[in-house]
């Protein structure tokens, strides 16, 4: 960018740590990563074993998430933040359309159960989105206006960045806060229905695959919501 005295203004590049302190602690991170990518994995090998298209779209939504996440997790691709932030919101509607769909759409949730599982599945795709753009919030940096030399712009910047970030967790600490409670419960449902269902006698017509694939998924599912919360507390 050419200033009016004729200088460049080279900007800073993004930094790779987190805008959230308590995720700059290497540990920490590196285990989100990996529940995340984890989870992201498995949810993309479930797509690539379905022959339902709705199945597939909905586990590959799921693992794109999961990537989301984790890649936020260490500020890559600020630059994309909207279009994440769109994908996700768009994924969201897309839960709330199967979970309001007519009974005889047997391709779409049906049931009761079904029906609560793609609204919880519309609130992980909302919350995904809502971090992404309270992160992008933080992230995003203003080029200070008039020929401001390199050095200065640099320093002012630098400057600036705690206060922007406190700013805008300090105009978000409820949300931050309703969605910790929500997602710590949601852990706790599905902590709870793992157990339930390890101690509960199963029919004659459930397969041995079947019993390790609702196990699998009630376990992701825990451990995604735990992450979920874990990541808005430290928000509030």
């Amino acid at each position: 960018m050419a200033a009016a005295s004729g200088t460049v203004l080279h900007l800073p590049k993004p930094s790779s740590e987190s805008v959230i302190p308590v995720f700059n602690i290497p540990a920490i991170t590196w285990a989100l990563t990996a529940v995340l990518l984890l989870s992201g994995s498995y949810h993309f090998l479930q797509a690539t074993k379905s022959h339902q298209r709705t199945d597939q779209i909905n586990k590959s939504l799921h693992a794109l998430m999961n990537v989301l996440m984790a890649a936020m997790l260490w500020n890559l691709v600020p630059s994309t933040t909207l279009a994440q932030t769109a994908v996700l919101t768009g994924a969201a509607l897309w839960f709330v359309i199967q979970a309001g769909a007519r009974p005889e759409f047997k391709t779409l949730c049906a049931g009761n159960q079904g029906r609560l599982k793609c609204l919880y599945h519309s609130l992980s795709m909302a919350g995904a989105a809502v971090m992404i753009a309270m992160m992008g919030q933080v992230t995003t940096g203003h080029v200070p206006a008039g020929g401001m030399s390199m050095p200065n712009a640099h320093h002012s910047m630098a400057a600036a960045a705690p206060s922007t970030a406190a700013a805008t967790f300090d105009h978000s600490p409820g949300l931050a806060i309703l969605l910790t409670v929500l997602f710590g419960a949601a852990a706790v449902v599905f902590i709870l229905l793992l157990v339930r269902f390890r101690v509960t006698k199963t029919t004659l017509r459930d397969t041995a695959a079947s019993r390790l694939s609702v196990r699998a998924e009630h376990g992701l599912e825990a451990l995604g919501a735990a992450v979920m919360a874990m990541m808005f507390a430290t928000m509030s």
